[in-house]
């Protein structure tokens, strides 16, 4: 089986350093079920293209692997060994890929970090690709990635063309991609397309799903299918999956019909740019960048993330030592539970495990446990309760915890006429009580700070529009000298 990768990014031959396999020269590497060789049919400043073959055993794949082993599509005792997989990409090719160019996959180049993560033009062909739902899901699969697509049926016999055509394709995608990206759809698209896994699915399959979908596949219109097949159609392991992916839909798209009507609240909402904005950042990520921002210009070395969700916003946190004591809450144990999971908490060190509480609270009563943090963050919170309840949030989180900053995001209202999949009146999630104006955001922010002894700047995450603004609005309250003062001397 065979799999081209061509770059026309000058100089083109730089691929060689992203992939880091040298164009002179054949590689050759070992696999469960054969060999794979990487080399570089052609190679200069203008062109490069990387083909990987992969040489199949028939008796490597077909024995020794026991009962559990995934079965190939042809299940009786002779097809073992008489198939299409040594022929037709599988995910034989995507366990290749991820062998082979492990450091690419990553994103990481040491040569060339900047080119690695750069957006390049790549073109993409995998000549015989067996895919059950035929050319049109090809599409499906790949055009909402950025991805121009040209999946052409291949006929049962060139000879016989009234036979119609088989259950191959000839794959061709074109698109100005990060290299690490466009592998880690390979990776997982060609098995899905293939739909015939040449291994036992164990649970661990579910992680390796979402790190390489990390980015991308929350948002993916496909996702639930996606989701079945990879798994090999394991409903417990698709059913985990895919509540993860809930917890991780973020804003890492714009909104759909789907989305707006979408499940029950992760904290986060699910909006993100117009469809007309340019690639980069999806505003969640710019959000959690402007908020940890705002927790780092504080100096806040102990951080509350109230109403925390999944937990995206914490595992940010973890990541940055200067936060020495984080503390997640939410009112949902599930959400709890998802958010202890992306921590991976039962893997973390003890020292790192330390650093990390978990706690169910609700932001409408007061908690003891909350008092005496250097900031807290109500981040996409507010807008999920009913507006008589908000005096009693105010009173839980300013008047009672009293943390020395809070960082306060919600959407603003006015930029929803933006999103072309949103109706005149409807809210960017299901689980919104209201949405602000950047009036009325100021005026809530201002008399919250006027009550409780704070000063406040607001500000916008995203793109401003010259009309309605930023997307999301922030927020940063920050005690008063003297109420700070007057804590010290009691």
């Amino acid at each position: 089986m065979l799999l081209t990768l061509t770059t026309t990014h000058r100089p083109a031959t730089d691929l060689g350093h992203l992939l880091v396999k040298h164009p002179d020269r054949v590689q050759s590497f070992d696999l469960p079920a054969g060999t794979a060789h990487v080399l570089y049919p052609e190679a200069d400043e203008a062109r490069c293209t990387a083909a990987l073959l992969v040489e199949v055993d028939p008796l490597k794949l077909g024995g020794g692997r026991g009962r559990r082993q995934a079965t190939t599509p042809d299940s009786f005792t002779l097809g073992q060994y008489v198939n299409d997989r040594p022929y037709a990409a599988s995910s034989l090719l995507s366990s290749a890929l991820a062998k082979v160019f492990r450091s690419a996959l990553r994103g990481e180049s040491r040569d060339r970090p900047e080119l690695a993560a750069a957006a390049i033009p790549l073109e993409v062909r995998v000549p015989v690709l067996r895919c059950r739902g035929g050319a049109e899901l090809a599409v499906r699969v790949f055009a909402p990635l950025g991805w121009t697509v040209a999946a052409t049926p291949l006929p049962l016999d060139e000879a016989y063309p009234e036979w119609g055509d088989s259950r191959y394709v000839d794959l061709t995608l074109t698109g100005t991609l990060r290299l690490a990206d466009a592998l880690n759809h390979l990776y997982v698209l060609l098995p899905v397309l293939d739909d015939a896994k040449h291994y036992w699915v164990a649970p661990d399959e579910v992680d390796k799903l979402l790190r390489a979908g990390t980015g991308w596949l929350a948002g993916h219109p496909e996702r639930a299918l996606i989701t079945r097949r990879y798994l090999a159609h394991r409903r417990a392991l698709a059913g985990e999956a895919m509540a993860r992916l809930a917890e991780l839909r973020l804003t890492d798209e714009p909104p759909t019909d789907d989305s707006i009507e979408g499940g029950p609240s992760t904290g986060d909402g699910v909006e993100g740019g117009p469809p007309t904005e340019a690639p980069g950042a999806s505003l969640a990520v710019r959000r959690r960048e402007a908020v940890l921002a705002a927790l780092r210009d504080s100096g806040a070395s102990r951080v509350l993330d109230l109403g925390c969700g999944g937990g995206a916003l914490l595992t940010a946190l973890v990541a940055d030592r200067r936060f020495t004591q984080v503390v997640g809450t939410d009112v949902s144990s599930q959400a709890l539970a998802l958010a202890g999971r992306r921590l991976r908490l039962d893997r973390l060190p003890e020292r790192q495990r330390d650093r990390i509480r978990l706690w169910q609270s609700a932001l409408t009563y007061r908690d003891d446990r909350l008092r005496g943090y250097d900031a807290a963050v109500l981040m996409e919170v507010v807008e999920h309760l009913d507006p008589p309840r908000l005096p009693a949030l105010e009173d839980a989180v300013f008047g009672h915890a009293r943390p020395g900053t809070v960082v306060v995001t919600t959407p603003n209202v006015e930029y929803n006429v933006r999103y072309e999949g949103l109706g005149a009146g409807r809210f960017r999630h299901a689980d919104h009580r209201f949405e602000w104006t950047r009036a009325e955001f100021a005026a809530w922010v201002d008399r919250v700070a006027a009550t409780h002894g704070y000063t406040a700047t607001i500000g916008g995450v995203g793109d401003e529009d010259p009309e309605v603004g930023c997307p999301t609005q922030l927020a940063v309250l920050n005690r008063t000298d003297e109420i700070r003062k007057e804590e010290t001397t009691r």
